[in-house]
């Protein structure tokens, strides 16, 4: 295969999407990391933080729709089926690659094509995000916007707290998967390769 050969990976909807997802996100962490801190201590002020934050969230609801319809819809959608051959073997050889193999010299294990967009630790997180912590992101932040929906009590514990807990856990994750995305995006043919990608809707291979 040619060096210079491309694949069109990024059709235009998926890169507006993950232009609005990507903002809406880093808006939320920021604005959920504020109302966790001391109020006084917040620059735009609690109420305006809040506000924020919620807009945020009806915003990234409404871009996880346009994601969801979007893969069912087109063939975006193929490149987050697993396998269930090689479901642990897989992931572990593309680990591996991650933390000795790309720092030795090691061929790439799967190699990107038509068929694969990710490899299989890509594909496996991916997936856990957007289809587990993505969704429960959404479903208890709607809920603490309209609390009266909660359960009061759960096993004696308030269904509010345990609604922001999750929420807050879910969130905290999803932190952490963005900064482990953005610095393996930046693993490629340069530092900024992948996010030209993004840009342009083509992949280098």
């Amino acid at each position: 295969m040619s060096a210079t050969h491309k694949i069109y990976f990024y059709p235009v909807w998926l890169r507006v999407w993950h232009a609005i997802n990507a903002l809406g996100i880093l808006i939320l962490i920021i604005t959920g990391i504020s109302m966790q801190s001391d109020m006084d201590s917040n620059v735009i002020g609690f109420n305006m933080t809040v506000n924020l934050h919620n807009i945020a969230g009806v915003v990234i609801f409404v871009s996880y729709f346009a994601f969801f319809i979007g893969n069912l819809v087109t063939n975006n959608g193929r490149f987050y089926l697993i396998k269930m051959k090689g479901f642990f073997k897989r992931p572990i050889k593309q680990g591996m690659f991650y933390v000795w193999g790309m720092f030795h010299g090691e061929k790439y294990p799967f190699p990107l094509s038509e068929k694969r967009k990710f490899n299989p630790l890509q594909k496996y997180f991916y997936v856990l995000v957007m289809y587990l912590a993505v969704p429960v992101v959404i479903v208890t932040g709607l809920a603490l916007l309209f609390p009266e929906i909660i359960i009061d009590k759960v096993y004696g514990i308030s269904g509010v707290f345990m609604t922001a807990i999750l929420h807050s856990a879910m969130g905290f994750f999803i932190s952490i998967f963005l900064i482990i995305h953005l610095y393996i995006a930046s693993v490629g043919k340069s530092p900024l390769e992948n996010y030209k990608s993004m840009i342009t809707g083509w992949h280098h291979v």
